[in-house]
C-alpha cells in the first residue's frame, strides 16, 4: 500500500512538473512573441486624415492612393519612414485589412485545429525572436507606421506591430517550412545583340500563391523616400517590403527562391534586402554591397539589373554565404537553383536541380529565348505566358514545370534604360501589360488630380488563349480541385477530362478515389499519372507509394 502512494505521488510530482514547464514555455512564448515598436520622437502624422476626391481616389498631403481602370492599385508616398508608412496604412487601409483576412482565411483552410493554430502563433513567435534585431530601424518604423491602421481583430494573434512584421518574413518561412516544395518563380534578361534595340529588358513571374483573393490587389507603389533613390515596387496590403522593383537610376530587382535548410531562427526578411537594394544601389556592386552585410535565414536569387552596367547578375545568398553568377553573355536566366561558381556546387543544391522543376523550367525559358531571336517587351511577356513544355509539349495547365503555372501574383517586364515598367493585369499574366514611365510618374508624383497614370500607347493586350476552350476547362478544373480540398462530392473522371494531360488531376482523383475506399480506381489513376509529366521527384515518390498502397488493399 505503502509503495502504490509513492508510486501515485512520482506521478503526480511528474504530472505537475510537465505542467509548470509548460506554463513556463507558454508564457516564454507569449513574451517573445510580442516585439516591441521602435521609439518615434515625431507621431504627429497619426492625426492626419485622408481626403477621398473621387471613388476610389485619395490624398493625403502629396501622397495617393488611385484604383485604375485597369483593376490595379497605385500608390505614391513620400518623406520619412514612420510618416509615410502611417500615411501609405491610411491610404490602404480598407487593403490591410481584406489582405490580412484573406492570409488569415487561407491558413485556417490548411490549419482547421484552433490548436495547432495557437501552436503555429507561438512556433512563429519563437522563430522570429530576432527579427526586430536582423531589421534596420527605417524599416521597422514605416512597417510600425502602416500597423497602425491594421484591423484590431487579429489581437488574439498578436498587437498590430508585431503581425505586420512578422508577415514580411511569411515568405521567408513558407520556403523554409516547405524547403522541399519551393514556389517556381522564373525571371531572365536580355542586353545588347540578344535585344532588337540593344537595351536592357528583364521580365519575371513571381509565382507567389496564398489564395486567389490575395491576388486580386496588387498594389504599384511608387515611393519617394527622405534618404536613398526614388523607386517603384508591385506590392499588397500592409507590406512594405519588394519582391519586383526599380529606381530611378534604372536598377532593378525580383527575388527568386533557392533550397534552403531548415533553419533555427529568423533574420532579415528576404524582400527587406531587396528593397534595402532597390532604394540606395544606383549600380551592381552597391547591390551586392548591401546584400553582403545582411544575414538572411533563407536561400535566395537576387536577379539585379543596372541601366548603369547595361547588364544584369544574379547575387545568390544562402544565410552563411554570397555568390554572384554572371554569365558574360547578352542574356541571364534565373530559375530556383543557384548558378554561380561556388554554391552552385552545394549539396542542397545539387538535390533541387536534380528532384525540383527548376531545370526543366530553366531549359524551356533557353529555349524559348532561342528560337525568338532578338528580344522585345512583347516577346518578353510571350514567355512568361508560356504555359508548355519543352519542345511545346502538352504537360497540362499549372505544371510547375511551365514558365506560366497560372498561380502567379503577378508578372513583370522592366526596360532599366528607359525607366518604363509592364505589369500584368488579371487573370494571373493573361491580362494586358500595362506601362508605367517611372519619369512620368515621379514628375507628377504630388498632382492631386484623379487621373491614370499607365502609358495607354504601349498597354501590351491580353493574351488570346483566354478565349480558347482549353482555358475555359482549366478553370472548371480548379474549381473542382478546390471541391475536393473543401471535401465535397464530386466525380473524379470529371477532373481528369478538363486537364487531361496534367499528371496532378490523376493525383487528385487518385487520392480523392483512395479516401473513399475505391482502389481499383485510385489505382488506375495513379498508374496512368506515372506516364504524365511530373514536376517533382517528392511528388513522383508519392504516386509510387499510393500505388503500392493500393495494390495491398486490394490483396487483402
Amino acid at each position: 500500500m505503502l509503495r502504490r502512494k509513492k508510486f501515485w505521488k512520482r506521478v503526480a510530482y511528474v504530472f505537475g512538473s510537465f505542467i509548470a514547464l509548460l506554463l513556463i514555455l507558454f508564457l516564454y512564448l507569449a513574451w517573445i512573441a510580442k516585439i516591441d515598436p521602435p521609439e518615434i520622437k515625431d507621431k504627429s502624422s497619426l492625426q492626419l486624415t485622408r481626403t477621398e476626391v473621387s471613388p476610389d481616389f485619395y490624398t493625403l498631403k502629396n501622397d495617393w492612393f488611385h484604383k485604375s481602370n485597369t483593376g490595379l492599385y497605385e500608390l505614391y508616398t513620400e518623406g520619412q519612414p514612420f510618416e509615410r508608412g502611417v500615411i501609405n496604412g491610411k491610404l490602404t487601409k480598407e487593403l490591410i485589412w481584406r489582405q490580412e483576412d484573406n492570409f488569415s482565411a487561407q491558413i485556417k483552410k490548411m490549419i482547421p485545429s484552433d490548436f495547432y493554430l495557437h501552436f503555429l502563433k507561438y512556433f512563429i513567435g519563437w522563430f522570429n525572436r530576432d527579427l526586430a534585431k536582423n531589421i534596420t530601424e527605417e524599416d521597422k518604423e514605416e512597417i510600425f507606421g502602416v500597423s497602425q491602421s491594421a484591423s484590431d481583430k487579429y489581437d488574439y494573434i498578436g498587437d498590430n506591430y508585431s503581425r505586420i512584421l512578422n508577415y514580411h518574413a511569411a515568405h521567408d518561412i513558407g520556403h523554409a517550412l516547405q524547403s522541399m516544395a519551393l514556389v517556381g518563380c522564373t525571371s531572365f534578361g536580355t542586353w545588347g545583340a540578344m535585344s532588337q534595340d540593344s537595351t536592357m529588358i528583364i521580365g519575371r513571374n513571381f509565382d507567389f500563391y496564398v489564395s486567389d483573393d490575395f491576388a486580386k490587389e496588387k498594389i504599384i507603389s511608387f515611393c519617394k523616400p527622405s534618404q536613398g533613390y526614388k523607386f517603384m515596387y508591385v506590392t499588397w496590403g500592409g507590406f512594405t517590403g519588394v519582391v519586383s522593383g526599380m529606381n530611378e537610376k534604372g536598377l532593378t530587382v525580383t527575388i527568386n527562391a533557392a533550397k534552403s535548410d531548415i533553419p533555427g531562427g529568423s533574420a532579415t526578411p528576404v524582400s527587406l534586402v531587396a528593397k534595402e537594394i532597390v532604394q540606395y544601389a544606383k549600380n551592381i556592386d552597391e547591390a551586392i554591397a548591401i546584400a553582403k552585410k545582411r544575414k538572411m535565414f533563407v536561400s535566395e536569387s537576387f536577379l539585379v539589373g543596372s541601366a548603369a552596367d547595361k547588364k544584369a547578375v544574379v547575387i545568390e545568398k544562402t544565410p552563411d554565404s554570397l555568390d554572384v553568377y554572371d554569365p558574360n553573355k547578352n542574356f541571364i536566366t534565373c530559375a530556383n537553383h543557384f548558378q554561380g561558381p561556388q554554391l552552385s556546387k552545394l549539396k542542397s543544391n545539387l538535390e533541387q536541380m536534380d528532384q525540383s522543376a527548376s531545370i526543366y523550367r530553366y531549359n524551356r525559358l533557353s529555349q524559348l529565348l532561342q528560337q525568338n531571336g532578338k528580344n522585345t517587351v512583347e516577346k518578353t511577356i510571350a514567355i512568361l505566358r508560356d504555359h508548355e513544355g519543352i519542345n511545346n509539349a502538352d504537360i497540362g495547365l499549372g505544371n510547375e514545370k511551365a514558365l506560366n503555372q497560372f498561380i502567379a501574383h503577378h508578372s513583370i517586364v522592366f526596360e532599366p534604360e528607359k525607366l518604363k515598367v509592364w505589369i500584368s493585369t488579371s487573370p494571373w499574366q493573361l491580362g494586358q501589360f500595362v506601362c508605367y514611365d517611372l519619369t512620368k510618374v515621379f514628375a507628377m508624383a504630388g498632382s492631386k488630380k484623379d487621373q491614370e497614370i499607365y502609358d495607354t500607347a504601349l498597354t501590351v493586350p491580353a493574351d488570346p488563349f483566354m478565349q480558347t476552350q482549353q482555358f475555359k476547362n482549366f478553370l472548371d478544373y480548379r474549381n473542382y480541385a478546390h471541391e475536393i480540398t473543401d471535401g465535397k462530392t464530386i466525380n473524379a473522371d470529371n477532373i481528369i477530362a478538363k486537364n487531361p494531360n496534367y499528371y496532378h488531376a490523376y493525383v487528385l482523383a487518385g487520392d480523392y478515389s483512395y479516401k473513399k475506399e475505391e482502389y481499383k480506381k485510385a489505382l488506375s489513376y495513379y498508374k496512368t499519372a506515372l506516364t504524365k509529366v511530373i514536376a517533382t521527384k517528392k511528388e513522383e515518390d508519392h504516386i509510387k507509394a499510393q500505388i503500392e498502397a493500393c495494390n495491398k488493399k486490394l490483396a487483402d
